[in-house]
Formats: C-alpha cells, sequence, structure tokens
C-alpha cells in the first residue's frame, strides 16, 4: 500500500530520453505515484504527447512539453517541484544538467534530485534556494552515521512472510513488476506492503523502505532489515513485498544476495530478460549474462525458492517473447509471465500458496540445463 503523502504539483525532467530504459525514475512516476501530483513531463523529442502513451501506449493524461517555459505558458501555473527522471551515468550531474536545474530553482521551482550529485552541497544551489525560498531535495543524501543501522537478527523474529523481486540484470523492470504485484494484491484483498530500495520507489511514495546505493556498505543489511521490521511492526500486512536492486552476479552490482540474506527472504519471482546478453554497463568487458537455470539454482543454493519466472520482452518480438516463455515453463517447470504485456494476476494463486505454506519453501532441487 502507499501513504498518502502527495508533497505538490511536479513536473518530470527527461531530456530528451523519455522513451529510454535508463528514464526508469520517469517510468515509475508516469506509472503512478502518491508523492506527487504529475502535470506533465519535459521532454522535447516527444512535446505534444501524452506521457504514458509514449511509455506503454497507455494514456495517462500527463501532457509532455518542450520546455518549462512552454509549460507554464500552457497552463499558467508554476509547478512546486521538478523531478529529475533520469538516471545519469554514475549518477553524476554533469555541467550541462547543474545549469540547467540551477535555472529552475531561479524561476522558484523546487528540484528533487535522486541522483548522486548533491545539489545542496553546491553553494550556488543553497544561494538560488534561499533567494527564492524554494527547497532542494537530495533523496540520496547518506543518513547520519549515528543514525544508520547495523543488523542485529531481528529479522529471524519477524513471522510476516516476505517475498523478493530480483532480477538476473539491473534495470529490467524488479521494481514495476514489484508494484504491479502489489496493486494486484490488493485487489484480490491480500494487504501487500511494498519495501522499496532504490529512489523511484521513494519519488512513488511507498511507506517503508531505504535507499540501497545511498548507505554505507556496512549498513545496508542493517538498513534492509530495519525497512523489513518497520513495515511488519508499523503496518501488519500479509505479504511483504521487497524491491530488488540490481542482480546477483552484475559485476557492477551483485547485491542480490543480501536482500535474500539478510532479509530471511524465503520466496523470489525471478525477472529476466531474455534478448539482453550482456550485463547492463559492461558491454566493454563483455560480460555475459548467466543462464536463467544456473541463476535459479544459486538462489535455490541460498535457502530461498523461486516462485516464477517474470520476463521484460526488451530486444525480441511478441512473438519470440511468448516462445520463450512457452519453453521455460516446459523445460524448468515454473510459470513464466510478461508483467507488462499481459499483467501479472497469473501470480496471484502463487501467492496465496506462498502465503499458506510460507514455513516450507525452501528447496535445493536441481534444475535440468536451460
Amino acid at each position: 500500500m502507499i501513504k498518502d503523502t502527495l508533497m505538490g504539483t511536479a513536473i518530470i525532467l527527461t531530456d530528451r530520453n523519455l522513451e529510454k530504459d535508463h528514464c526508469k525514475t520517469a517510468h515509475g512516476l508516469i506509472r503512478g505515484t502518491e508523492r506527487f501530483d504529475i502535470q506533465g513531463v519535459i521532454d522535447p523529442e516527444n512535446a505534444g504527447c501524452d506521457a504514458g502513451e509514449v511509455l506503454d501506449g497507455i494514456y495517462r493524461d500527463i501532457p509532455v512539453f518542450s520546455t518549462i517555459s512552454a509549460f507554464i505558458e500552457a497552463t499558467g501555473n508554476k509547478p512546486d517541484y521538478a523531478l529529475i527522471g533520469v538516471a545519469l551515468s554514475g549518477g553524476k550531474l554533469d555541467e550541462k544538467w547543474q545549469k540547467y536545474l540551477l535555472n529552475i530553482v531561479n524561476l522558484g521551482i523546487s528540484v528533487v534530485n535522486g541522483l548522486h550529485t548533491l545539489l545542496d552541497d553546491l553553494p550556488a544551489f543553497r544561494e538560488a534556494a534561499r533567494k527564492n525560498n524554494v527547497e532542494i531535495i537530495d533523496i540520496r543524501q547518506p543518513k547520519p552515521f549515528d543514525q544508520l543501522k547495523s543488523w542485529s537478527g531481528q529479522i529471524f523474529e519477524m513471522t510476516i512472510p516476505r517475498l523478493a523481486v530480483l532480477g538476473t540484470d539491473c534495470a529490467i523492470g524488479k521494481r514495476t513488476t514489484c508494484s504491479m504485484i502489489a496493486q494486484a494484491c490488493l485487489k484480490e484483498e491480500i494487504y501487500a506492503e511494498m519495501v522499496y530500495t532504490g529512489q523511484t520507489g521513494w519519488f512513488q511514495g511507498y511507506r517503508h523502505g531505504f535507499i540501497f546505493d545511498a548507505t554505507l556498505n556496512d549498513f545496508v543489511s542493517g538498513e534492509l532489515e530495519a525497512a523489513i521490521i518497520e513495515c511488519e511492526q508499523e503496518s501488519s500486512p500479509d505479504l511483504i513485498l521487497i524491491e530488488g536492486q540490481s542482480s546477483l552476479r552484475n559485476p557492477i552490482g551483485p547485491c542480490g544476495s543480501e536482500i535474500i540474506v539478510s532479509g530471511n527472504v524465503k520466496g523470489i519471482i525471478l525477472q529476466h530478460a531474455p534478448f539482453r546478453t550482456l550485463f547492463d554497463s559492461t558491454e566493454k568487458t563483455g560480460c555475459l549474462v548467466p543462464g536463467l537455470k544456473d541463476e535459479i539454482n544459486l538462489i535455490q543454493m541460498y535457502g530461498s525458492k523461486v516462485l516464477a519466472i517474470t520476463l521484460n520482452g526488451t530486444g525480441g518480438t511478441a512473438d519470440e517473447l511468448l516462445e520463450y516463455a512457452k519453453n521455460i515453463q516446459k523445460t524448468i517447470g515454473l510459470p513464466a509471465i510478461c508483467p507488462l504485456e499481459n499483467g501479472v494476476s497469473r501470480l496471484l494463486p502463487i501467492i496465496h500458496q506462498f502465503i499458506q505454506n510460507h514455513d516450507k519453501y525452501t528447496s535445493t532441487t536441481e534444475l535440468k540445463d536451460f
């Protein structure tokens, strides 16, 4: 469930990248947020279109404008916030972006920044924000050291079933699938809460979570445990869904094991991109994505069970994706579902069973090659 934490009206900044994978924060916001009232997207390449239709063909009444000036002229209003909707390389805001954002602050619009460059640390931004009476919100601002949690083992006392949506790589739709499952559960009167672990979950307004890559490594396990414990104690849902980060074996972020082990997670939905050959951002080094069977066996070695496969069809045709899903079900024996194409309703009987038999969900069964 998403908490009602509406902060105000907002526009999303995508800088000609609305259709690209690294605009995943913008994509999440377009699909839904209760933290902001999204009024439009600034993307010159798609000006005049509806952002939802650009994203996935679904009209969402979120117009795209070429510039902020065009937005203000068309609507007669300034938004309260400008949200950075892209994930730039290394999380850095270059000189061009900084100049662009400083102009926005000088228009009297607050900026919400989910990247690693902390704008409030820059004197020009602090002065401009003070002068224009607006906010600079850096959501990757690390917690003060004395507020960080260490892993305690209290997770073993938590009894509510936990299900993580992990992936064979990063940037393949784990959070989107996790959000879709949460929404589908609520429609079936399963009270599910999602624990976010990335910036977009915060932007969307989920009430429990932390930002994985803004956390000192020694405290990632503790912050994850603390978010799950907080979710159980404060919200007491029927099911806790945990958003995965990166993968188990992408060398730029092999962090899936922390979610399984430190969160004591027994059930996994595994997101896979069958038409992706190399790990994201490793194109120069040529790091191959492991086979799906190997990934499932690795997860099971951690004492958790993969309940179903969800597929991201980027790079293939609809027919190729359907054929791949059929092959998974035939060869591996797990349900294979395409969330964006067909929804996640087929997962609900599996989730019901997982909740009812949570204590029994461990497996070390070896799978045939796939």
